[in-house]
């Protein structure tokens, strides 16, 4: 066996075993093809109902908080967690997310994530810092792009 007979020898059925298979996979296509859609259909209300339902809580520090490297990396495992206690919602749907606000030049910072997960949120991550849960804030919005107008392009 020489290395130019190779690609002929391994390709010599392929004819016979396309012909032999192709109305099974003409009959497999659709079922696939509809298993597919259910997917991603279902994926996609899950991410639409995690990200409907999330609750905030606000972290709020000392005046003498000043965190070690072993702290941060410990809140930064624990916001990890998030994504796991969430129970099985795509990661579009189940990410913590950290949001600042300024009120009356007072900085406030927000942790927000899915409903599921809200024992995660509320636990608190430093020594220093207190977690208060339960208050609704509705001082952030998401930004919103408009989509261009078809004169604009």
């Amino acid at each position: 066996m020489s290395i130019p007979e190779l690609p002929g020898e391994l390709f010599a059925g392929a004819d016979e075993w396309a012909t032999a298979t192709a109305s099974y996979l003409a009959a497999v296509a659709p079922v696939v093809l509809a298993v597919w859609i259910w997917w991603e259909v279902r994926r996609a209300r899950l991410i639409r109902d995690a990200l409907a339902d999330r609750i905030t809580v606000e972290v709020v520090p000392t005046s003498t908080f000043d965190p070690s490297e072993g702290e941060v990396g410990r809140w930064a495992r624990q916001l990890g967690r998030v994504h796991h206690a969430a129970g099985g919602v795509p990661a579009r749907g189940s990410a913590a997310r950290l949001r600042y606000s300024a009120e009356a030049g007072k900085m406030r910072c927000f942790l927000e994530g899915p409903a599921t997960a809200a024992a995660v949120l509320a636990m608190p991550g430093f020594a220093e810092v207190e977690v208060r849960a339960g208050r609704s804030q509705n001082g952030i919005q998401p930004v919103r792009f408009p989509a261009p107008s078809k004169g604009a392009e």
